[in-house]
């Protein structure tokens, strides 16, 4: 029974407008199931594709054994994309929560833009406090990915109780709201539609930016989502195991 994950190709999109809207250093926080580490992955993958700069991916995800970026290592690495992380860099069923000193290479280094995978929930965001004075500067963007149908942030007032949890335990203030609505391979244009809304709900309460939508490359039709054009960015399932569909 193969342990492989989906490899979905995920369309190419103009990702320039929004990267220019990040800084560079780029911090995903979000609940577990949230689809955090699917985003971070897919997007590191977009902007190593289509800009000129160094890509890194640090892997603070020390908390919840499943799905972590450094699983796909050999992926990212494929495309030049460094991976950091746990001490343990081979070995990713290695649980210990220990992480490695090189993980400050990329954010000293200027040249190159850095995703931040943070642990879920506001206890796994609790780890960047170990490195706060690299996420003091305007250098910095922090994320909140949002999936409606995820309890915890399935209405606008658990999603902020959710995103104030996380600042509050990380130091850090979340500036871009990503809506992350999916059931995995089951998602549905309406879960997206519904999704969108509750982030535009949040956006306006508390003056975040809605940075985008996500949906899963071939699954849905992106013109099915009509009006959200803007918005839109592709996903792919780089975080799915094929044996959970069996």
């Amino acid at each position: 029974m193969s342990n492989n994950c989906f490899n979905i190709p995920v369309e190419p999109f103009y990702v320039e407008p929004f990267y220019k809207r990040l800084g560079r250093k780029i911090i995903v926080t979000g609940h577990y199931g949230s689809g955090k580490t699917e985003f971070s992955v897919s997007i590191a993958l977009q902007l190593t594709r289509q800009i000129s700069q160094k890509i890194a991916i640090i892997d603070l995800d020390i908390v919840n054994p499943y799905f972590r970026t450094r699983e796909r290592r050999e992926l990212l690495e494929s495309e030049g994309i460094a991976v950091y992380g746990s001490v343990f860099e081979k070995e990713i069923t290695a649980e210990l929560p220990a992480l490695g000193a090189s993980i400050r290479a990329p954010l000293e280094n200027s040249s190159c833009r850095v995703i931040v995978d943070s642990g879920g929930n506001d206890t796994g965001a609790v780890i960047l406090n170990q490195f706060s004075k690299y996420f003091e500067d305007e250098e910095t963007t922090v994320l909140a990915i949002v999936n409606a149908n995820r309890p915890g942030t399935s209405d606008t007032d658990s999603a902020l109780e959710h995103i104030d949890a996380i600042e509050q335990s990380s130091g850090l203030i979340v500036s871009g709201i990503v809506n992350n609505t999916h059931m995995l391979r089951e998602t549905t244009v309406s879960d997206i539609i519904r999704g969108h809304e509750l982030c535009e709900n949040i956006s306006e309460t508390t003056g975040k930016s809605l940075l985008c939508t996500c949906y899963p490359k071939g699954i849905i039709d992106p013109d099915e989502l009509f009006g959200l054009s803007e918005h839109l960015m592709p996903l792919g399932l780089y975080m799915r195991p094929t044996w959970l569909d069996i």
